[in-house]
């Protein structure tokens, strides 16, 4: 029954998906917006609700008070890890399957610089209130405080950038019709309502996974901490894959990257702040190796960011992150 939920949920997040970047991208070449932040700010936070919905939900949900903040943490902390590490390293390796060995990603490479930039600083303070003791509210509260501030000033400077790259050519575009236009037309109306029920089949998918992790870990005999790190994302983290992988496909590198991008830095702000909030948020074995492999993938990305481009080979290193944290745990 755990698994035909969990079924339902991903049919759920891709339908979702779909038809939440159809709209965004119509809204987007409607209302004069850059690529940058279609991509970054709204796709971004819109396909991270499930991410901020599940942590929510554990710790609301009803049931052991342990396991909901077990299962927040994983998946606030597992989030940045997926995609930092496979989503990036699934988009090289579709690259080279695409485009082969020549093949460049060439998003706006100011744009990409700016959300990898943000999020280390952000992700790097609330990996470090880790180590704050639990009975510091005050300080806990401050650090949550200056978490939510620091994405609202993200927020900021992506948004002044927008005229500028739209100026330069970097402008949103709409390659196919609104999917439901033949139901009820083609205006903004129309799109906004398209847009708002792609976000809500994405939050209820994410709805149905508190329950089928409890019940997993159980019959698999694994922590759910740990299978909360490594199963939760991969559901949740499903719109970001499959939108950065269609968007790449079609030529719209600065889409691609930046959903990815653009979801790393409000899931490495806004999420450790919840953490912070309504859980322990405590350092241990799992998750300073998942902080730590997040920090060298997102490091690594910032470096393989140059000019020419992103070779899509060097992509696969960060999926080599991944692997890596699976050692980890089996070997220390």
């Amino acid at each position: 029954m755990d698994w035909l939920i969990g079924g339902m949920a991903l049919l759920g997040i891709l339908l979702g998906a779909e038809l939440f970047t159809n709209a965004l991208e119509h809204l987007g070449a409607r209302y004069g917006l850059s690529e940058g932040v279609v991509g970054s700010v709204f796709a971004a936070i819109g396909t991270a609700l499930p991410e901020a919905m599940v942590p929510v939900v554990a710790l609301f949900s009803g049931g052991a008070e342990a396991v909901g903040q077990a299962v927040s943490v994983g998946a606030i902390l597992g989030a940045p890890l997926m995609i930092s590490t496979l989503s990036f390293g699934l988009l090289g390796a579709f690259m080279l399957v695409q485009g082969g060995w020549r093949r460049r990603l060439k998003p706006e490479r100011s744009g990409l610089a700016r959300d990898l930039l943000w999020f280390q600083m952000l992700f790097g303070l609330g990996m470090a209130a880790l180590f704050i003791p639990s009975q510091a509210h005050a300080l806990r509260l401050a650090v949550s405080l200056i978490l939510v501030a620091g994405y609202a000033g993200y927020l900021w400077t992506t948004l002044r950038a927008s005229s500028r790259l739209v100026a330069g050519g970097h402008g949103a575009s709409a390659d196919n019709g609104l999917f439901t236009a033949r139901l009820w037309g083609h205006g903004v109306v129309q799109m906004w309502v398209q847009l708002l029920f792609g976000v809500g089949l994405i939050v209820w998918a994410a709805h149905g996974f508190v329950g089928a992790v409890e019940h997993l870990a159980g019959a698999l005999g694994l922590s759910v901490l740990v299978l909360s790190l490594l199963v939760v994302p991969v559901a949740t983290e499903l719109p970001e894959k499959v939108n950065s992988l269609l968007w790449a496909k079609r030529g719209k590198d600065t889409l691609a990257l930046g959903n990815l991008s653009g979801a790393l830095v409000f899931q490495g702000s806004l999420l450790p702040a919840l953490g912070l909030w309504l859980t322990p948020w405590q350092p241990s074995r799992e998750v300073l190796y998942a902080a730590l492999l997040t920090l060298i993938a997102v490091s690594w990305l910032r470096f393989a960011n140059r000019r020419e481009g992103l070779r899509p080979s060097w992509l696969l290193l960060n999926a080599a992150c991944y692997a890596a944290y699976f050692y980890l745990l089996a070997a220390y």
